[in-house]
C-alpha cells in the first residue's frame, strides 16, 4: 500500500539508532587499560569453543582425529550452519580442503544441518519480535538458503505478529496523528515487517479480527 506521507525506503541504520536493541552493552572505551588487560588468562593448550573469548586461533594446525574431535565438540555445543562451521574449523585446521571434506561428511550424516539451523533461526527471530525481512537477513548472515525456511515462514501470520508487536510497544489505540503513525511505521519497518502488514497493524482496532 503506497502512502506519500510515509517513507518507502527502509534505512536500517537510521532505524537502529532510533530503536537499537544493543544500547545496554557496556562500552570498552570506558575501561582503563589496566581493567582491560589485568584479567587475561594465559593461552590454553586447546582451542576454546567460545567464539567471543577466542577471536584468534591459539594453536593452528589440527588434522585427522584431532580436527574431527574438535568438530564434534563444536557441534555438541550448538548448531552451526555449514559455512559457519567451515570458517570456525579453518581457524585451527592445517588444511582447508580437509575441513571442507569433513564438513561435507558431517552434513551427509546429519551431524550438521542447515535445515535445523534455518528452523531454529526462524523461531529465535520470531521470539525477538522480528518480521520476515529481518529473518531473511539473519539467514543470509549465516549463509543459509532462505528456501529452507520457506515452509516455516509461510505458516506464520505476519499481520498478527505485526499487530501484537505494535500493541506491545504503543498500545491498542489507533493513532490519528501523522507523526505518531510515521513513528509506528518506522518501528515496524526496523523490525522487518512488510508495509502491507504494517498498515493493517497500525489501523486495526482492539478486538477487530483481520
Amino acid at each position: 500500500m503506497n502512502d506519500p506521507q510515509f517513507p518507502k525506503v527502509i534505512d536500517y541504520e537510521a532505524l537502529k539508532r532510533e530503536y537499537g536493541e544493543d544500547e545496554t552493552a557496556p562500552q570498552e572505551n570506558n575501561k582503563s587499560k589496566y581493567q582491560r588487560y589485568s584479567k587475561r588468562k594465559p593461552p590454553s593448550k586447546y582451542p576454546s569453543l567460545n567464539d567471543e573469548e577466542n577471536p584468534e586461533p591459539k594453536q593452528p594446525g589440527m588434522t585427522g582425529t584431532r580436527l574431527r574431535s574438535y568438530a564434534f565438540a563444536v557441534l555438541t555445543r550448538k548448531e552451526y550452519s555449514k559455512q559457519d562451521l567451515i570458517e570456525k574449523l579453518c581457524l585451527y585446521a592445517e588444511d582447508r580442503e580437509e575441513v571442507l571434506t569433513l564438513v561435507d561428511e558431517f552434513a551427509r550424516e546429519n551431524y550438521q544441518s542447515d535445515q535445523r539451523v534455518a528452523e531454529m533461526t526462524v523461531r529465535s527471530q520470531i521470539r525477538q519480535g522480528k518480521g520476515p525481512n529481518r529473518i531473511k537477513l539473519a539467514l543470509n548472515a549465516k549463509s543459509i538458503d532462505k528456501a529452507l525456511a520457506k515452509n516455516d515462514m509461510e505458516e506464520i501470520d505476519w499481520y498478527e505478529q505485526a499487530y501484537l508487536l505494535k500493541v506491545k510497544k504503543y498500545g491498542t489505540e489507533v493513532a490519528i496523528d501523522a507523526k505518531i503513525k510515521a513513528k509506528q511505521i518506522r518501528f515496524l519497518q526496523y523490525r522487518g515487517f512488510e508495509m502491507d502488514a504494517i498498515m493493517k497493524a497500525i489501523r486495526r482496532k482492539e478486538h477487530e479480527i483481520e
